[in-house]
């Protein structure tokens, strides 16, 4: 089968929503089957391996996006990008850094790492949506456990949590508590 109406109508849904959007969700929005959604993604997947075209299929945080081919989006980041992570300071920079790498993790261990107060930064992080609550620690005083989301996923063109750049053994015990060593 060629599809070329339905996966034309695929490709028009992943513009249109512009986030992540995951295959049950292009089989609803679109009423059709798994089986015709997964063929005109790899119809897409196909048609944007050409040298000539400028996007490609992006899976981030479980859904799939139409975006710039990386060697084109590290060009126009700079105009085009959200510039979110150019936007976040120093400290909220190392304060991401810290719960991307150790999450689930409190504000308390993001401080006992850091070394100073991290409310500032947390609450910046939060309000951009790049972190959240994702539950509470079974101690005493049940602390919030802190995450990132999908929006951090998206910012920084991630798969999931598994593609972040791997750390060498002396750049990981940066994110480890004392205790943890």
């Amino acid at each position: 089968m060629e599809l070329a109406k339905e996966t034309a109508l695929i490709e028009a849904i992943l513009f249109l929503e512009g986030e992540p959007v995951n295959e049950g969700a292009l089989c609803r929005l679109s009423c059709l089957s798994r089986e015709v959604v997964e063929e005109a993604l790899q119809n897409l997947t196909s048609r944007y391996a050409a040298e000539e075209c400028g996007l490609e299929l992006s899976r981030i945080g479980g859904g799939i996006i139409i975006s710039p081919k990386k060697a084109y989006w590290d060009n126009l980041r700079e105009k085009y990008g959200k510039k979110m992570e150019n936007r976040l300071s120093r400290a909220a920079m190392h304060t991401l850094s810290i719960i991307a790498y150790s999450q689930p993790i409190t504000r308390v261990e993001v401080e006992a790492i850091r070394g100073v107060q991290v409310d500032n930064a947390m609450q910046l992080l939060l309000k951009k949506k790049l972190i959240d609550k994702i539950g509470k620690k079974d101690v005493p005083g049940s602390p919030s456990l802190y995450g990132t989301t999908k929006e951090f996923l998206k910012v920084f063109r991630l798969g999931s949590i598994a593609d972040l750049p791997k750390l060498d053994e002396s750049e990981a015990e940066r994110f480890e508590l004392e205790g943890e060593r």
